[in-house]
């Protein structure tokens, strides 16, 4: 037995696998064929660049005689870590080119400084444009070595004009996520997910960044619980509330000193001419207010216009002062700022300041080329352009191909000079561009992730100047859907706002098919309460209908089974059968059916899809047809009726061939495979996995392909065919930890049956 091994955990899990292995005189293909892995993965494992899981490492206790104690080398962390993700989310644009602030890098160092019986916080105070955010990045980026396990960041949106702050549930739905849980199974309710949050986080040493919060109450539940974590706050506010319940170590950060302003000053116009007019760089430190924010525009402001006197800017800037009373706050702080804005602001071209007061009305985080085009109404080079300008003065931020973002305080400066300077009806008109943009985008991605299946619901022409995204495949499609994914309850929220109730209910609906695949649980149910809300203040009884239907859907499998998805189903059944929509009746039937299978009430379900089949037939929906005819067949099939399953699989594979790109291909041949299985004809079964395989793999789900792989294996090993058994399952269990999905355990569980593991070789 190798010495030391069990009495301490110094050494990695791969280290100690591969003494144990090398003991036993075995090698890792021989170890890798005992344990079921493939020697790739092992080798990995090894060598530290991939985490050992339980699973394995009974396994290889078993193989090698270990007495547990590789097992017990394992972290003991929530039943998801099979695959440990590391999240990296630290932005560093607002970072860069960081001066100064060495007295409070200097204190965070000090307030979280390793303390290993605590979770270490700090909040960051003090008035906008102070720098908070770029303080906290600094920071964070220069400490990211001592969170080994990841960072987390998260925009909590506290003080956006005219918009929402972040929801904790929204917020812990992303770190969730991040950390890879699985959609699925991300409980629904705050509580909830804290302590799921907080679990994922066990044992592990992670930094939590959270910028710009509205409150204390809106971080409480972001907290870790596990000694080692970091959390940095920032906020306007002073958060008490956390200082008080889980010992914050407040930090308030107000003006820089004379000297570090005078630096960042430098840095951006030049050490030279900085030095030949320092009197006028102090003055304009000062005229500044000392703040960070205002220091970097005006500085932009003086580098660009490289052959007037530094001195000339200044005096421009002191004459603008007297003008400013309307846009003053009761931060004194911020009348500096906003002169500094107002001084950028006043040097732009017309139709690039027209440009940066229409951003202002965009309510989400990030705004792209092609939405910031139809919110202006022209094309998008000509917009690109004056985006560039806007960048160049320091007046909106790039943070991606073709992706924007304001500082909030920017935003609501833009928000303001649109309400002084344009009209009532030019900024009606804007928002109606901005949100039909989104619609008219939304009514194409559909179609693209699901071609074949019709859509009911005719949307008048968009606005003048309004082009919408056109997808080239569903792939196209989702990467839209994922960038906007941030928006689409701020656009939503926006058009109920200006009364734009049709756009608000389609806009989400017309997003299900995205929404039922990513599973952004929050956004999915908040969008759709809103499209409920909307369609009812419309009187719309087809839209509050739809809305309803997809609403029963919103979340995990224990909440879609609760009486309230029962309660939004039958509102839905009821309208649609008072305004006769044929076709929206067979898919809130569909779904009651679902609901009767999930609760194992496999004649109530039968009857619901068998009512819903004709209305399909009647419509000519073939997606639908092939549904429910492999709806049928699996219902049948799990009350043990095969003769007649058959015909239904049969008939719905038949209708689904001809639906090329839909994931109704796998769907129907999946059933029908497990319909010959039953029968006794394992070699007809194998081949529908095959093509069912095939299908999966073009549509890039996941899920479906390591579920078929999993019931390919069970049929190779039937027909005794256990080399082919192994290496399907072996991928299946791959995928499977990859999406975390706790099947993964049962398919190792047959590799384990499929190859007995022999008694421990004996030392040589």
């Amino acid at each position: 037995m190798p010495s030391g091994a069990g009495k301490e955990n110094l050494l990695t899990f791969g280290a100690e696998l591969r003494r144990w292995r090398q003991h036993r005189g075995l090698s890792l293909r021989r170890l890798a064929r005992l344990v079921s892995y493939s020697p790739g993965h092992l080798s990995k494992v090894e060598h530290g660049s991939k985490p050992p899981t339980v699973e394995l490492a009974k396994a290889c206790d078993r193989v090698l005689g270990t007495g547990g104690q590789l097992t017990e080398l394992v972290p003991r962390r929530s039943e998801w870590s099979a695959r440990v993700l590391r999240p990296a989310q630290l932005p560093a644009g607002a970072a860069a080119g960081f001066v100064g602030r060495d007295d409070a890098l200097r204190r965070l160092d000090e307030m979280l400084s390793d303390d290993p019986d605590a979770v270490v916080l700090a909040a960051i105070d003090g008035p906008p444009g102070a720098g908070k955010t770029a303080l906290a990045l600094r920071w964070a980026h220069h400490a990211a070595g001592r969170f080994p396990d990841g960072q987390l960041y998260a925009d909590l949106r506290g003080y956006v004009p005219e918009g929402v702050p972040a929801r904790p549930e929204e917020v812990l739905e992303e770190f969730l996520v991040a950390f890879g849980v699985p959609a699925e199974r991300i409980p629904v309710g705050l509580s909830r997910r804290a302590a799921l949050f907080r679990s994922v986080l066990a044992d592990r040493r992670v930094l939590v960044v959270l910028d710009n919060a509205a409150g204390s109450e809106q971080v409480d539940s972001l907290l870790p619980g596990t000694a080692g974590c970091g959390v940095v706050v920032t906020s306007r506010k002073r958060l008490s509330g956390l200082v008080v319940r889980a010992g914050a170590r407040r930090l308030t950060l107000g003006a820089m000193q004379p000297h570090e302003s005078v630096a960042l000053l430098r840095r951006v116009i030049g050490a030279r001419r900085a030095d030949a007019e320092s009197d006028a760089v102090e003055t304009l430190a000062g005229q500044c207010g000392h703040l960070p924010l205002a220091l970097r525009v005006a500085a932009e402001r003086v580098a660009a216009r490289p052959h007037r006197a530094v001195a000339d800017l200044v005096t421009e800037l002191a004459a603008e002062g007297e003008r400013l009373d309307l846009l003053a706050t009761d931060d004194d702080a911020s009348v500096a700022v906003r002169a500094a804005f107002s001084w950028s602001y006043r040097s732009l071209a017309p139709e690039v300041a027209a440009m940066f007061r229409l951003l202002g009305l965009h309510p989400g985080a990030e705004i792209g080329l092609a939405a910031s085009a139809a919110l202006a109404g022209h094309p998008e080079p000509r917009v690109r352009r004056w985006l560039d300008a806007l960048t160049s003065a320091h007046l909106l931020d790039e943070v991606g191909r073709d992706r924007y973002r304001l500082h909030d305080l920017l935003r609501e400066y833009a928000a303001e000079r649109a309400r002084v300077e344009d009209g009532a009806a030019e900024r009606e008109a804007a928002v109606r561009r901005l949100t039909d943009w989104y619609l008219h985008t939304a009514f194409a991605v559909p179609g693209a992730l699901l071609p074949h299946h019709p859509i009911f619901m005719p949307l008048d022409p968009p606005a003048e100047g309004v082009t919408p995204v056109r997808f080239a495949d569903a792939r196209a499609a989702r990467e839209w859907c994922e960038a906007e994914l941030g928006n689409v309850v701020p656009v939503t929220r926006l058009a109920m706002q200006h009364r734009l109730y049709g756009t608000a209910w389609k806009l989400p609906v017309l997003l299900w098919n995205f929404f039922a695949r990513r599973r952004p649980w929050t956004v999915w149910i908040t969008s759709h309460q809103l499209a409920v809300r909307a369609a009812v203040a419309a009187g719309d009884r087809y839209g509050e209908a739809w809305a309803l239907n997809n609403l029963a859907h919103a979340g995990p499998a224990e909440y879609r089974r609760s009486d309230q998805e029962l309660h939004y189903l039958t509102r839905a059944l009821t309208i649609r059968r008072e305004i006769n929509d044929r076709h929206g009746l067979g898919w809130t039937q569909a779904a009651l059916g679902y609901v009767a299978r999930d609760r194992g009430e496999f004649e109530r379900a039968i009857e619901y899809f068998t009512a819903a089949l004709p209305l399909f037939l009647e419509l000519d929906d073939r997606h639908g047809q092939a549904q429910m005819l492999a709806a049928l067949g699996e219902a049948h099939l799990r009350l043990s009726r095969l003769d007649v399953a058959l015909p239904y699989l049969e008939q719905a594979v038949e209708t689904a061939r001809d639906l090329d790109g839909s994931w109704i291909q796998g769907y129907t041949l999946v059933r029908y495979a497990e319909a010959h299985r039953l029968r006794g004809d394992p070699r007809r079964a194998l081949d529908f996995l095959d093509q069912a395989l095939v299908v999966c793999r073009d549509a890039e789900d996941h899920g479906a392909e390591a579920d078929t792989l999993d019931r390919r294996g069970r049929v190779l090993a039937e027909l005794g065919r256990v080399g082919q058994a192994r290496a399907s399952f072996l991928e299946a269990a791959r995928l499977f930890e990859e999406l975390d999905d706790p099947r993964a355990g049962a398919v190792r569980e047959r590799l384990r049956r499929l190859a007995p593991v022999p008694e421990p070789d004996q030392p040589g």
